[in-house]
């Protein structure tokens, strides 16, 4: 259910000030790469807020917030896990074990990460870009 949108301050408090800064770097980089809209929702049972990015009713991933905490979620169809999979050597070690850990249900394999820094930011552009081609240039 949509919430409204939380204070850049409050924000801060609940994630920390350094995972607020990595949130910021996220939302930067999938904003200069996707012209998507954004929408604020509540997180559900693990997570404060979610922060979703869709065009044409189709997700591309979400963002979540909670205490000390971040997650980026990306979900990969059958198609989508086949690319990923034809380019697996191109992905660090903690991107494969988020995907390889990820739970497949009918609707796709959810993989969440929770970055504590911007070290899987390029993998998270490619991960993006199997799902979607950046429409921004």
């Amino acid at each position: 259910m949509p919430v409204i949108a939380p204070m850049a301050d409050e924000l801060s408090n609940l994630v920390s000030k350094p995972l607020y800064e990595v949130w910021n770097k996220l939302v930067a980089l999938i904003n200069e790469n996707y012209d998507m809209e954004r929408l604020w929702n509540s997180g559900g049972k693990a997570w404060k807020y979610e922060y979703k990015y869709r065009r044409g009713g189709k997700t591309l991933c979400s963002l979540y917030a909670r205490e000390n905490c971040i997650g980026f979620m990306i979900i990969f169809g059958k198609d989508e896990r086949a690319k990923f999979e034809a380019d697996k050597a191109d992905y660090l070690e903690e991107t494969l074990a988020v995907y390889n850990q990820a739970k497949t249900y009918h609707d796709g394999k959810w993989m969440m990460f929770e970055p504590k820094d911007t070290s899987l930011f390029n993998d998270f552009l490619k991960l993006l870009s199997i799902k979607r081609k950046p429409n921004k240039i």
